[in-house]
């Protein structure tokens, strides 16, 4: 029978406790992080970075930061996701000039780009940030379904002190600000009080509403 998709969904969990001892190959860490480039961003600006982060001390100082969750220091590789603190002339004549490269020049690209800054840049620096921060959380989408396809163990992360994770990665100087963990590994079954618990999600009836 066929494995699909939908039964690695089902398969993943926010792995608890992850085994130090096996580490992610490379081959399935390089798939994670295409997955995440490949995602969908708004008007394919892409305006975050992914930073993969397996040195052992910056991954202590990382813990040490997100109130000691084990998993940043047990799993083999951390993906950090910081987005953009602002949208800047620049940053999307960058963006424009890469579809040049790629696709050739457009009046209509060009023009269609003109709006958005008309749109972006008048706006202040917070909602700019938060608008980028949604596109990181895309791409993590897209991480966690590619992991539970490679059947990689992953743990989403909000609980960390980003002004904190900022410093240690120097991400300020980049104007960036991290906005989601996401630890790598294999799940440690023994030592991991979640791993046999049934998954539990709202139904369907409860959770989609139909608007025919």
């Amino acid at each position: 029978m066929t494995t699909t998709l939908f039964d690695k969904l089902g398969w993943r969990y926010a792995t608890k406790k992850m085994d130090p001892s096996r580490p992610v190959p490379q081959e399935k860490v390089d798939q994670i992080v295409e997955a995440v480039r490949m995602a969908p961003t708004s008007s394919g600006t892409q305006p975050f970075r992914l930073f993969v982060v397996t040195n052992p001390e910056v991954r202590e100082k990382i813990r040490e930061a997100a109130n000691g969750q084990t998993q940043i220091t047990d799993g083999s590789h951390l993906l950090v996701f910081a987005a953009w603190d602002n949208y800047s002339e620049e940053r999307i004549d960058d963006v424009v000039r890469h579809m040049e490269a790629e696709r050739g020049k457009s009046e209509t690209l060009s023009a269609y780009y003109e709006r958005l800054k008309s749109l972006y840049l008048p706006r202040d620096a917070a909602t700019n940030h938060a608008h980028a921060a949604h596109q990181a959380y895309i791409g993590l989408g897209f991480a966690l379904a590619a992991a539970a396809e490679l059947e990689v163990d992953s743990t989403p992360m909000e609980g960390f002190d980003p002004d904190k994770v900022d410093a240690i990665l120097g991400l300020k100087e980049k104007g960036l600000h991290s906005v989601i963990l996401l630890p790598l590994g294999y799940r440690e079954e023994e030592n991991d009080w979640l791993v046999n618990m049934k998954k539990v999600r709202k139904p369907r009836a409860d959770f989609v509403t139909e608007v025919a």
